[in-house]
């Protein structure tokens, strides 16, 4: 967002809407190289937002306006691109298709009310696209399908319906098809049974099917027909038209345009954004039957605290409630928060209330604002034009909210409002990052800040025990993008290899005697102590036992002995790796009734545990992680073999709840986690989900303890 300049030019000015109900927000999903982009551009083009169509092979469209989506041909991020068709306000949220970036796409269906699933007729429909329309339909958001890219010298049509069908399941029928033989240039409507031709370009000029046609779409028609009076409240229909009788037009439409907008009639509709097809059909259709906000749940909605649960309505004079749902970094007018305005009106120059709560594992501390709106705008991909207010169910951008970040709700000062978060996927992939030079490093702490608070989907962890800082991505595209982004701000960074943290602990039992005694003048230091230390069972931790008999060791001094031990066992016996699962008993010692402390016990106690460490065998420990791994049946074979060669212990396989995907249990080291978030993706052609959570420690093999 901001002013970068395209090829391709703007007409008009942004459209403030007073109704909710002329409003329409529509994602378009679909996995990367769809046409998703170059569908906007088209729909823009021919609505009159645009006066042509950009190329996202030039890098010239609205959208993918980001240099980073310009230099790898694909969107990185979700973009905003309002039209205005029937005197509806049309917001379109274009989102990327690669996995690395299903955070924006997650965003995306925050923000929108209606999803439209753009596939390519020569491309099929990839995992990642199916769970996403299951995550639709357990919402019970309504979906529609655009079949794309009809130019493409591989398309098949119907290839593609009928994978559509098979992946998306029932209620995914055509509403036109195209015509065969015409390049493109015209579709036949299954219900009106007009022919709409876009050989002269948008709009089309609408004709008569000949009898040819008319055979052509019989099946396909009465498929649609019986496919919407199922879904019609009339139960007298089926009957009616199994009886012969022809249902009336009307009739028919307004079913369909109910079923729709419940979620449970999926319409597909060809397109060729080349020649214009189908892109009238996709706005009538996005007008008639898709759901204005009115219609649509709104998310839950507390107090700060999280206390009393509020019931709020799209009402743009109720209370103020509204969530950024993307936040971005632009050069010339710096932070700029996307909003999805869901109770109430914002207005300029007025005081709002950030909150942002429940992200503390992200990096995200807990936090809330007040903060003053100075303008408010209409972003259209990179273009920030002003509006006068922003209602109930619109979308807007906001400028210099120096506190919001993703998620983060704003409300009104005399109400603060915390919306329920809405679920984002674990970043799997680390990068360990370092500043080139010591001038770099004030410029990538600046920069980290605006990333981290932007992207719900990186973590930043500063490992103390490694002391490298680590950026957690969602795999190698987001990871580059993340470091172009930060290198563009003007920070020179380097990767390097990430460091997995391990621990030594004691292999058996041993004794150790510390004996601290200094005589530099005045007050001394004196302190003898003497220590068994066994090791522990993996996972008990510390445990400090005194056994100290007849007064040897003064009772004020125990707690010091135990202080050194512990500062000890945190820096490391043999290394700088923390020592755990050991029990350390004090048995005896000595003291001195002046020059005795508790700094004096403190390193006597230091000093014994080391020296135990000397006449024992340390063993390394690495950390072990419990994976999750869901994955289809075909590559499970493949995946168990590569968890072998990982050392992983296979705790177990079951169905998933998904037909033909298998769920399998395990435990990994982590040093053998480092990429897997890459290599699974290779593993199972990117249709394979992983999840970890640390489990314990375990000894690291000697082989490898040995290199380490």
């Amino acid at each position: 967002m901001g002013s970068k300049n395209t090829d391709n030019t703007h007409s008009g000015g942004a459209v403030a809407v007073s109704d909710p109900a002329k409003v329409r927000n529509v994602v378009l999903v679909g996995p990367s190289g769809a046409g998703k982009t170059t569908l906007t551009e088209a729909l823009l083009a021919a609505s009159g937002v645009l006066t042509r169509a950009g190329s996202v092979t030039e890098g010239t469209t609205v959208c993918d306006h980001d240099p980073a989506a310009q230099r790898q041909q694909r969107s990185v991020g979700l973009a905003v691109a309002p039209l205005v068709h029937q005197d509806v306000k049309i917001n379109l949220i274009d989102t990327p298709g690669y996995v690395d970036f299903v955070g924006e796409l997650r965003a995306g269906l925050r923000a929108a009310d209606a999803a439209i699933f753009v596939v390519g007729a020569a491309e099929g429909v990839d995992a990642m696209t199916m769970a996403l329309w299951e995550e639709c339909a357990a919402v019970g958001m309504p979906r529609g399908v655009v079949i794309a890219r009809l130019d493409h010298h591989r398309a098949d049509f119907d290839a593609e319906l009928a994978a559509c069908q098979a992946a998306f399941g029932a209620g995914v029928l055509p509403l036109y098809l195209p015509v065969p033989g015409s390049d493109n240039t015209k579709l036949v409507g299954l219900i009106t049974q007009r022919v709409f031709d876009y050989a002269d370009g948008y709009p089309p000029t609408v004709q008569e099917p000949d009898a040819a046609l008319t055979d052509f779409m019989a099946d396909h028609r009465n498929a649609l027909i019986e496919g919407v009076i199922a879904e019609s409240e009339d139960e007298t229909l089926m009957e009616r038209y199994l009886g012969g009788e022809e249902i009336d037009q009307d009739v028919l439409i307004a079913d369909l345009e109910t079923a729709v907008s419940r979620g449970s009639f999926h319409p597909v509709v060809p397109a060729c954004a080349g020649t214009g097809l189908g892109l009238a059909e996709i706005l009538d259709g996005i007008v008639r039957a898709f759901p204005s906000p009115l219609e649509h749940p709104l998310p839950s909605v507390t107090d700060p605290v999280g206390g009393v649960v509020l019931d709020i309505s799209t009402d743009p004079d109720g209370p103020l409630a509204a969530e950024v749902v993307r936040t971005a970094v632009d050069s010339y007018v710096g932070r700029v928060s996307l909003v999805r305005v869901f109770s109430g009106t914002l207005r300029p120059e007025r005081s709002v209330h950030v909150s942002g709560h429940g992200m503390s594992d992200r990096g995200h501390e807990d936090h809330d604002e007040d903060e003053r709106v100075a303008h408010i705008y209409s972003p259209l991909g990179s273009q920030l034009r002003e509006v006068p207010f922003c209602v109930a169910g619109d979308l807007c951008a906001l400028t210099k909210l120096g506190s919001a970040e993703t998620g983060d709700t704003v409300s009104s000062p005399d109400q603060p409002l915390l919306m329920s978060p809405w679920l984002m996927p674990e970043p799997l992939l680390p990068v360990a990052i370092v500043a080139r030079k010591r001038s770099d490093e004030d410029t990538l702490a600046r920069n980290l800040a605006r990333l981290v608070a932007g992207d719900p989907t990186l973590r930043l962890e500063r490992n103390v025990e490694t002391h490298q800082m680590v950026l957690w991505c969602m795999g190698e595209a987001h990871a580059d993008v993340v470091l172009a982004r930060l290198r563009a701000g003007g920070a020179e960074v380097d990767t390097e290899d990430v460091r997995v943290p391990l621990r030594e602990t004691f292999a058996k039992a041993a004794k150790g005697h510390g004996r601290h005694v200094k005589q530099s003048g005045g007050h001394g230091q004196y302190a003898v102590c003497d220590l068994e230390v066994e090791p522990l069972p993996r996972g008990s931790g510390f445990e400090f036992v005194d056994r100290v008999v007849g007064g040897s060791v003064p009772h004020q001094f125990i707690p010091s002995v135990e202080k050194g031990v512990r500062a000890q066992l945190a820096r490391g016996l043999h290394s700088d790796r923390p020592c755990v699962d050991v029990r350390v008993t004090l048995v005896d010692g000595k003291a001195h009734s002046v020059d005795s402390s508790d700094a004096a016990f403190q390193t006597a106690g230091a000093m014994a545990l080391k020296e135990a460490a000397a006449n024992s065998r340390i063993s390394l420990l690495e950390p072990m992680d419990e994976v999750t791994i869901r994955l289809p049946d075909d590559y499970l074979g493949a995946v168990l073999g590569d968890l072998s060669g990982r050392r992983a212990r296979v705790l177990g396989t079951e169905a998933d709840i998904t037909p033909g995907r298998t769920l399998i249990r395990a435990e990994v080291p982590a040093t053998e986690l480092v990429r897997y978030a890459v290599e699974l993706r290779s593993l199972a052609s990117g249709t394979a989900t992983f999840t970890r959570h640390f489990a314990r420690y375990d000894p690291l093999p000697d082989n490898l303890a040995a290199k380490a």
